[in-house]
């Protein structure tokens, strides 16, 4: 679904489509099938509900799962789609996934993740060593 674009990205192929609420959302058990791949460190303590962080045009956003969204598909707010060039959604677009270093760093930046929270894309505990 998802192959390697750079240094820092991802890129695949998902259906765009209007969602309700307030979080970006796609089917849970592919959200976790993508974590576990991309961001799991392989020592079996990752959390597979930390949000995955992905790129359509030139908006960063963290995407979590739920159960009632079809699978291959990127639901957004509405707020979110403004301004974008999806037309007639659903929509296939070219989106980016941030890789593990990439997402961590834009998740912090952006507020999404705290320091006291656990993070599965490090190898130990958040701040370990600072």
């Amino acid at each position: 679904m998802f192959e390697v674009f750079s240094r820092s990205y991802y890129l695949g192929r998902l259906y765009v489509a209007p969602a309700d609420g307030d979080r970006a959302l796609m089917h849970r058990e592919q959200h976790e099938r993508i974590n576990e791949e991309v961001y799991a460190t392989g020592d079996g303590l990752e959390r597979l509900d930390t949000p995955l962080v992905m790129k359509l045009e030139t908006r960063h956003f963290p995407v979590h799962g739920a159960d009632d969204v079809p699978t291959n598909t990127l639901a957004l707010p509405e707020s979110m789609l403004e301004g974008t060039d999806v037309r007639n959604p659903p929509s296939l677009r070219e989106v980016f996934l941030a890789r593990r270093e990439r997402a961590r760093q834009l998740l912090e930046l952006a507020g999404g993740w705290r320091s006291e929270d656990p993070d599965p894309t490090d190898d130990g505990p958040p701040n370990a060593g600072t």
